[in-house]
């Protein structure tokens, strides 16, 4: 065995391993983006509720609007919210039981003799470890707050007015509770800079949940600041439902004439938002339907002259070993992407963080053309001894059928990867991380930052992707798999190099469907267009709940 090997196969391996394994179980406390997203949707669904037509007696308008919203739009808020609640309260009481552990361990009495040291990197990695914690603890319980205040507005809209006085006082006490216990442990002066951003946080929370209870009581109390702090702490249909009973009980009719015009204009916008979300998915997710049962059909009286079984058992001709399909993906994804191109632009003189969204979207899209530059550089020194390669190797034709294959396998994942992303919400219980360009591409509304997350996402993320998942690994694996088993190991080690444990399941299906098109169809367009089609739903769908929130 040569020293190259050695190296290969007992060092860089190994590490490679240990990191991915470290920075999947690291997304364990991290919540999902999964519950974020739809609580977005949700508030959208109490945006449209709002909306009433020119023409009551319209039961077209009726139906439409039943269709996209449901018999009880505000019950199923409800609903929602609390379930979500109850999730993040269930992972918040695991991540204190984690910290309480994790301090208990770190204070041990003095001993009555010197001992020697604990090694620097033990207790960097538990300082640092209880940091985490910290900070998801601090983030949840932000969360919570937030979902407490909105919670009482749904139960008081409904006419559960007690019901709604009591989330909002009980959640004032347990401000009020966490504020003397963060005092009593924070009293060291060097701490306080840490401690003020959640402490004004908590105050801005209290307050908000005690104008929220003045306006709902009775008799009711409003507070002389009651309009600034609903307008800087709420959004959404929250805001302009607490409004709207701020002016009802001010009899300011101007005011509130101004708040049911703007409902009503949102509301609109918020229906058509649902319906493009809604109604195009709900199609191709149909569509994909039907075609799933007509190709598991087919398979079964056609067998092995159907669709499914075209050339389901052919394998690649491969010339190189296993050695060359860890070096590209060891040396060339590994490395490039988690070691030298990180430590490449840290060198480059630009100021962090970066503040601007922009900014933001131009990092990401450079350091991802920097990281496929690498791998596919990687890749081809890689195989250009073995040049010219065997037939069928990374093909791309035109004159194909690769756009049935690319659509038709794209509306084939709908169903498939949402029934798995369904289990895979109730393993995970709402944590276990998820995708960061996807958070950015929420909350960012600058259609320029947003054209580039598109490049990044839509194109850039297929065409690379594709090439090294699809074109080399799949293919590489069947000499020593069968192509099934090579469908399965590829689409595994594609969401696992996502980095992301919320994710394995949702994107290891959606893997094995870019493997069945690609094995089946044999021209890499095929996957790549399944790819950006699906980049690009995700993506139109985070912009138009991101723009309603």
């Amino acid at each position: 065995m040569t020293l190259k090997r050695l190296f290969l196969l007992f060092i860089l391996t190994p590490i490679a391993a240990l990191f991915a394994a470290s920075s999947l179980f690291g997304t364990l406390q991290e919540p999902q983006f999964q519950t974020r997203l739809e609580l977005y949707q949700t508030n959208i669904v109490l945006q449209a509720q709002a909306w009433q037509t020119t023409d009551s007696g319209d039961d077209s308008a009726q139906a439409i609007r039943e269709a996209i919203l449901g018999d009880q739009p505000l019950e199923s808020a409800t609903d929602k919210y609390q379930e979500t609640r109850q999730s993040v309260q269930t992972n918040l009481a695991k991540v204190q039981s984690q910290l309480a552990q994790l301090r208990s361990k770190n204070q041990v009495p003095a001993p009555p003799k010197p001992l020697p040291e604990v090694p620097p990197t033990t207790n960097a990695s538990s300082f640092e470890k209880e940091q985490q914690l910290e900070q998801s603890q601090q983030k949840m319980q932000k969360f919570l707050d937030e979902l407490d205040l909105q919670l009482g507005i749904l139960q008081a809209k409904q006419g559960k007015t007690d019901t709604a006085l009591k989330t909002w006082s009980e959640l004032q006490q347990r401000l009020e509770t966490n504020s003397q216990l963060s005092g009593f442990g924070n009293s060291d002066s060097t701490e306080t800079t840490k401690t003020q951003t959640p402490s004004q946080s908590a105050s801005t929370t209290q307050e908000t949940a005690a104008v929220l209870s003045g306006l709902w009581s009775d008799p009711p109390r409003l507070l002389p600041d009651a309009q600034p702090v609903i307008q800087n702490n709420l959004s959404g249909w929250f805001r302009s439902t607490a409004l709207i009973q701020l002016y009802q009980l001010q009899q300011r009719q101007a005011a509130l004439s101004e708040v049911q015009t703007a409902q009503q204009e949102t509301a609109a916008q918020a229906v058509f938002k649902l319906a493009v979300i809604g109604t195009f998915p709900a199609l191709a997710a149909l569509v994909g339907v039907i075609l799933l049962i007509f190709l598991i059909a087919q398979r079964l009286l056609k067998g092995k002259e159907s669709l499914l079984a075209q050339n389901a058992d052919l394998p690649w001709t491969t010339p190189w070993d296993g050695e060359t399909i860890l070096q590209v993906f060891i040396v060339g994804f590994f490395f490039m992407g988690q070691i030298f191109v990180p430590a490449l632009l840290l060198l480059l003189p630009i100021p962090r963080p970066l503040g601007d969204v922009r900014l933001q979207a131009v990092s990401v899209l450079v350091s991802y053309l920097l990281v496929a530059l690498g791998a596919l550089l990687v890749m081809y020194f890689s195989l250009k001894q073995f040049f010219p390669l065997p037939r069928l190797w990374f093909k791309l034709q035109l004159r194909d059928n690769w756009f049935l294959w690319g659509f038709g396998g794209y509306c084939a994942a709908l169903p498939i990867v949402v029934v798995v992303s369904l289990i895979n919400q109730q393993l995970w219980q709402g944590q276990g991380g998820s995708n960061p360009l996807l958070q950015l591409a929420l909350e960012s509304q600058d259609f320029v930052a947003l054209g580039i997350f598109y490049v990044t996402a839509a194109i850039a993320a297929p065409l690379f992707e594709e090439v090294l998942f699809r074109g080399f690994l799949l293919p590489s694996l069947t000499k020593y798999l069968p192509v099934w088993g090579a469908i399965l190991a590829s689409g595994l080690l594609f969401a696992i190099a996502h980095l992301s444990l919320s994710e394995v399941l949702p994107l290891t299906a959606l893997g094995i469907v870019l493997g069945v098109v690609y094995t089946r169809s044999r021209n890499l367009l095929a996957p790549m267009l399944l790819h950006s089609l699906w980049n690009s739903g995700t993506l139109i769908s985070l912009f138009l709940l991101g723009s309603g929130n």
